[in-house]
């Protein structure tokens, strides 16, 4: 954290020297009516315009730029071809000939800065080839969100060496971190220290890049919408574990990593009429169910186990459903009856266990949203 906050007293510091250089030279070039101090007011005044439109044009993207650049140009050019038609006009006095080619400037100037901002993002910047091309300036950014900070497990995933890319951490979820940890509500604080916590270790990971950007968006409220925007302007990846951020942000066209959705797919495969040993926790919404956890934190609802609360079951797994909070497995006792048959059926003088009919059947993949079926 400490090698960001150089970096943004270094800009600060940038920006206050350019500031008084304009001071200091309208000071003594004195170029508004020879007074010094009016002068160097009005060069704090220049200071201050260039600085705000400098944070401007960092938010506009690259497409942006160049067709705003190009757009107005052309305006240009084409102003000062129609200018020069009008100053041979000798019927027209020379004063309203000038104001009329200054008054053409800045309209074709404006119109074509406005008009090629606005169509820049039609550009094509790969068919440029070289240093324009898309491919070549598309870097791998990756957004973190304040909840995904909080929950820490994108430490864990950093540490394996499967993120890559740029970490940017805008500077409006740190505030919002920020306010989390001095709030009074103590459970809210021991949440932003967990993720300041978890901040320090991304930092020390000396493999990972991570960016602290200033760019924020005063005109939006809500820190998921600043999210958006600031993906949309840099072209980056959102990391988050919001299900409601994740399913707008793919409205808006913005592309999102989410960590719940990667620690679902990473859970082992369960197949109907697996078999398991599980520890029966607690007792279930419906009747006479115990429910257990796996390792990884799964659900495991078992029918008739809540007279094995506090002991070890084999269970046979029956159905899996995926549901937005994660996936939930299903299953019986192994020795309670299914289609007729009990769990240990002797036939012939031979023990035999409850049939596998999964065996052959597909891994169940489950995506969010869609139904599971049993094989």
């Amino acid at each position: 954290m400490l090698r960001f906050a150089i970096m943004h007293g270094d800009v600060i510091i940038i920006r206050l020297i350019f500031t008084a250089f304009l001071i200091a030279a309208g000071y003594i070039l004195k170029p508004v009516g020879g007074d010094p101090w009016m002068s160097a007011g009005v060069g704090a005044l220049v200071a201050i315009c260039i600085i705000l439109f400098e944070l401007r044009i960092r938010r506009a993207s690259l497409k942006t730029l160049i067709g705003a650049a190009v757009g107005s140009i052309l305006g240009i050019v084409g102003a000062y071809l129609i200018g020069s038609l009008i100053m041979r006009q000798e019927s027209i006095a020379h004063e309203v000939r000038t104001f009329l080619t200054l008054g053409l400037v800045f309209f074709m100037g404006y119109v074509g800065l406005m008009v090629g901002a606005a169509k820049g993002d039609y550009l094509e910047l790969s068919a440029l080839g070289g240093i324009l091309s898309d491919k070549a300036s598309r870097r791998d950014l990756k957004i973190l969100d304040t909840s995904v900070i909080i929950d820490g497990r994108i430490a864990d995933v950093a540490e394996t060496g499967f993120l890559t890319g740029t970490l940017i951490i805008p500077q409006f979820i740190l505030r919002e971190l920020q306010q989390v940890a001095d709030s009074p509500d103590s459970s809210k604080r021991q949440r932003g220290r967990r993720g300041l916590d978890m901040l320090n270790r991304l930092q020390n990971n000396s493999s990972l890049d991570i960016q602290i950007v200033e760019t924020d968006f005063p005109a939006v409220r809500e820190v998921d919408l600043k999210l958006i925007e600031l993906g949309q302007q840099l072209d980056a990846v959102i990391v988050t574990n919001d299900f409601n951020l994740n399913k707008v942000s793919q409205l808006r066209g913005v592309s999102v990593l989410n960590i719940n959705e990667l620690a679902n797919a990473l859970k082992p495969v369960v197949l109907p009429g697996e078999a398991m040993r599980v520890f029966i926790l607690k007792e279930g919404k419906e009747y006479n169910q115990g429910v257990a956890y796996l390792d990884d934190g799964t659900m495991v609802v078992v029918d008739n186990a809540r007279r094995l609360i506090g002991k070890n079951a084999d269970i046979a797994v029956t159905s899996v459903l995926q549901t937005t909070a994660g996936k939930m497995i299903f299953g019986r006792l192994w020795e309670e009856p299914e289609n007729g048959f009990s769990g240990e059926h002797r036939a012939n003088g031979t023990t035999r266990r409850p049939s596998r009919d999964a065996r052959n059947s597909e891994p169940v993949r489950i995506t969010d949203g869609e139904p599971i079926t049993e094989s």
